[in-house]
């Protein structure tokens, strides 16, 4: 059988245009594609949900819900870079882990779509911890889905300095480390991902 590269699913935990995790999600997908993964890099924004509640799901599901669960579902792992809001992960990725965990239209449970897959983390901030205290809340929230959660992580701290743009990250040593979590990940679903 072909060595199928992992399919990884990435976005960025911010809407934000100007935001410094947008800008670093490039970053860790890049050091994912240079082990071998494909990556599919995605904006929230193109899927907008409503802060979860069961009656608007019991009205019928989101249908950007059913597109969220479609790309989980054909991808063997998530890149995620997250900011830190109040010292926690933010709503956003919360309320986007939340509706895809919801059941799938054959009546399955959403967090089938998570089970057995491998997740790596970054995060940026503009103060000097990088949002350090966020990737602990979203390792624990990913690990209880049922996801492996590399154990290389990389906050980049002072961010405004340090990500000028869009996929550029300056210091060279923090992008080594950041390609390493792409890289973790990659290696990790080639050897767990789901079988061809």
């Amino acid at each position: 059988m072909p060595d199928t590269p992992p399919r990884l699913l990435a976005f960025a935990g911010s809407l934000r245009e100007a935001s410094f995790n947008r800008r670093l999600i490039p970053v860790l997908a890049e050091g994912a594609e240079a082990a071998g993964a494909t990556v599919t890099l995605v904006e929230l924004r193109d899927f907008p949900l409503p802060v979860y509640d069961g009656d608007i799901e019991a009205a019928g599901m989101p249908g950007n819900v059913r597109r969220l669960q479609a790309l989980l579902g054909e991808h063997d792992g998530l890149l995620v870079s997250t900011p830190e809001y109040n010292g926690s992960m933010p709503a956003l990725v919360k309320n986007t882990l939340d509706w895809i965990s919801r059941p799938l239209e054959d009546g399955r449970s959403g967090t089938t779509l998570f089970a057995g897959k491998v997740a790596g983390i970054v995060s940026a901030s503009p103060g000097p911890l990088g949002g350090l205290r966020s990737l602990l809340v979203l390792r624990d929230a990913l690990a209880k889905l049922g996801l492996l959660v590399v154990p290389q992580q990389v906050a980049v701290g002072l961010a405004a300095d340090r990500l000028p743009a869009r996929g550029v990250l300056e210091d060279a040593r923090m992008r080594e480390s950041v390609h390493a979590v792409g890289a973790a990940v990659a290696a990790w679903a080639r050897g767990v991902g789901r079988a061809a």
